[in-house]
């Protein structure tokens, strides 16, 4: 058991593991193709207790803390069901309710979502800003008792199935100041586009999100008026290190998966272990991994202590994302031509782990952060 881990974290791992091995692995090709995962499987998953493990109990949630949020992130990855999108619904959306909502907003969204009955997302990226959030164009317009919200929001996680959207939007469209507004699926002028095709992640819904005259009650907003940046970046560490803990349990599942097939694979008489190229690049590969894990450990210790920085946030994810790639490369060209088959984990797990260097930042950004503490 890793020091970060207590007991009960090893108990709800195995839980969780089961459920994944059960309910996900089987079905991950199916829902590839169909680009979605299916309503059911959340609502198994909040029977089960899985979903919003750092919910408090009068909510609906178990009250857990980080560390069972990073076992459900690290038994995802290891079976690269990164996919299914409950670490975005757990791990973001839920603890902006709790960090910044209102006594009603609690009791009337969160326990819909610990049961998976109300899928949550986060409604910031727009067409054409990139990382540059203050230049969004999403609008909230005061009207009396209500927010009138006109904008087009892209690259949604869960926007196919997304019945509630935390919203990045601006009051005034020549400011800089974001202010954070919940839009239910039903309100009328709200709309889903058509999933996005990608070229990884294949299973998880994205999609754009439209907003036409949007009519939300002042009751919906998000904490105050004008600090939602705020909000955002506050939040943004913890985002980044899920990161990192994603790709540091997806290159120790892939490590060990390309060790036991260099074993079984043969070619010129010996199995491809056997040659003393394939041993050094594991042995790179597992000295990789193991300094990985030890920062991301680290990086996991400080957020449960409250005492993670932005800083060491982006060096998580810069560290973590950029590794997965080049690690994930090298144990996809030891498979040779069967690690471009896509029945392979190794070739599903190699591209989607593309997209860890862009999204919650891109790898650019997490080094002009880290800049600016030197």
């Amino acid at each position: 058991m890793r020091p970060v881990f207590r007991e009960d974290h090893e108990q709800f791992r195995e839980t969780v593991r089961r459920f994944v091995d059960k309910e996900i692995v089987p079905h991950l090709h199916e829902w590839e193709h169909a680009g979605i995962v299916p309503i059911s499987l959340w609502l198994k998953a909040g029977e089960a207790g899985l979903l919003c493990s750092t919910v408090p109990e009068e909510y609906g949630g178990s009250g857990g803390d980080l560390g069972h949020s990073a076992v459900m992130i690290e038994e995802l990855a290891r079976a690269n069901a990164t996919a299914v999108g409950f670490t975005t619904h757990s791990e973001i959306v839920a603890p902006y309710i709790v960090a910044y909502g209102s006594e009603e907003q609690k009791q009337r969204w969160l326990p819909r979502m610990v049961s998976g009955e109300l899928i949550g997302v986060i409604a910031m990226s727009e067409p054409g800003i990139g990382s540059d959030l203050r230049a969004m164009r999403t609008t909230a317009r005061r009207e009396g008792d209500d927010y009138i919200i006109n904008g087009q929001k892209t690259f949604i996680t869960n926007g196919g199935n997304a019945g509630l959207m935390v919203t990045a939007t601006k009051l005034d469209p020549a400011d800089k100041k974001l202010t954070l507004v919940c839009v239910e699926e039903e309100r009328p002028g709200f709309a889903k586009g058509k999933l996005l095709e990608k070229i990884g992640l294949k299973g998880q819904d994205t999609s754009e999100l439209f907003f036409d005259n949007v009519r939300v009650p002042v009751s919906n907003r998000l904490g105050a008026e004008n600090e939602g940046f705020k909000y955002l970046t506050h939040q943004l560490a913890w985002e980044r290190t899920i990161i990192g803990i994603r790709a540091c349990a997806s290159i120790e599942a892939l490590l060990e998966e390309t060790i036991a097939y260099t074993r079984d694979r043969k070619v010129f008489g010996q199995t491809v272990f056997d040659f003393q190229n394939t041993k050094f690049k594991l042995a790179e590969c597992k000295a990789q991994a193991t300094m990985l894990r030890a920062f991301v450990d680290d990086c996991l210790s400080k957020a449960m202590r409250g005492e993670l920085t932005a800083e060491v946030g982006a060096m998580c994810k810069l560290m973590g994302s950029e590794m997965q790639g080049k690690v994930l490369d090298e144990l996809l060209q030891l498979h040779g031509g069967y690690g471009f088959m896509s029945e392979y984990k190794i070739s599903r797990a190699w591209v989607d782990a593309r997209v860890a260097r862009i999204y919650g930042g891109t790898s650019e950004i997490m080094k002009e952060i880290i800049s600016r503490s030197l």
